[in-house]
């Protein structure tokens, strides 16, 4: 992202704060009365890893992608770029997606599959770079990018969906992988795509008040999904995608063991064995069946049984190592790629 003069600067802080403002400030007071909406309309589940069993209202979906699109479509209309475009598309679809699945489970293909779609907004509209940005580097590949892409969404939005399964990790994870795609979309990408990032972070800020231990609203697959396919588009279109994944790398890690031992694309919901247990003083444990699939979860409670905050913490702390290495990665990528000149 290049600067011509300080006014350009002084114009992205104003828009940036402006975009940040809108999505945080919806999700944050709109939050409470959905919490209360979703009780009265009987939309909650129960929250087994507690002793009280309490419940929780699902999903908070609706909410997030109305302050995350108003925020978009104020994006839009203040630069008229394909690529914040793009993002918004994408992201309606996996909110539209993930949303047909908290209303009905469907079968383990469906999320994978329909996720395909809506990858197509950034194809068709064109907002993307063929060279992919490496480390020591950049490649060329303007066919191989398009099946690129349409892989990429799919993948990072079940790898967010995978990874919610403890209070607030989801939007947690979100928030700490963000921050160097913020700073590589902020080098390597466009103004456009700088202010989606924000809106992304600041929206899911606001959530992750309500969604943190212990939870008072849980995402749901329209939550997840809308805020794996959102972070994904940024980095394609931010030209970011490498600092994603290394920013992912623990979320990725976990959907890679449990598609390994399953060895099938299967709902989560529908899983039988199941990869943890609750001791009776309310910790998670590792389950010894034989037929429950490996997650990063398990292997993290090899040790012993953790408590849900605990297990949370580790977590946050493999997400925030992964994002050193993100950040790492940046100042490589930038002296290799760009000279050490923005």
């Amino acid at each position: 992202m290049i600067f011509s003069d300080v006014n350009s600067l002084i114009m992205v802080f104003i828009y940036g704060v402006f975009a940040s403002a809108i999505s945080f400030l919806t999700v944050y007071f709109a939050m409470p009365k959905a919490i209360t909406s979703l009780r009265e309309k009987g939309s909650i589940v129960q929250d087994y890893h507690k002793p009280e069993r309490p419940t929780i209202p699902r999903p908070a979906g609706p909410i997030l992608i109305i302050g995350i699109t108003i925020s978009l479509i104020v994006i839009y209309l203040l630069t008229f770029n394909e690529k914040s475009l793009a993002i918004l598309l994408t992201t309606i679809i996996a909110f539209l997606v993930g949303y047909i699945d908290d209303r009905k489970v469907m079968p383990g293909w469906f999320k994978p599959v329909a996720l395909v779609i809506s990858a197509l907004p950034i194809l068709i509209l064109g907002a993307y770079d063929t060279n992919l940005n490496l480390v020591f580097g950049n490649a060329f590949i303007p066919l191989l990018y398009i099946p690129l892409i349409l892989i990429a969404i799919p993948v990072i939005g079940n790898t967010i969906n995978s990874i919610d399964v403890l209070n607030g990790v989801a939007s947690g994870f979100i928030l700490i992988a963000c921050i160097p795609l913020i700073i590589s979309v902020y080098i390597f990408g466009s103004i456009e795509v700088f202010l989606a990032s924000l809106s992304l972070f600041f929206g899911t800020i606001a959530f992750y008040k309500f969604h943190k231990f212990p939870s008072k609203i849980f995402p749901g697959d329209s939550g997840t999904l809308l805020l794996g396919a959102m972070y994904g588009a940024i980095a394609i279109t931010g030209k970011s995608e490498l600092i994603a994944i290394i920013a992912l790398l623990p979320a990725i890690f976990n959907s890679f063991l449990f598609l390994s031992s399953v060895k099938k694309i299967v709902e989560h919901r529908k899983i039988t064995a199941r990869p943890t247990f609750l001791t009776d003083d309310f910790k998670l444990g590792a389950s010894k069946d034989k037929k429950a699939p490996i997650t990063l979860l398990r292997l993290l409670l090899v040790d012993g049984p953790l408590s849900e905050n605990e297990l949370v913490n580790k977590i946050f702390k493999l997400a925030i190592f992964s994002s050193i290495l993100a950040l790492i990665s940046i100042v490589i990528q930038y002296y290799f790629v760009m000279g050490g000149r923005i």
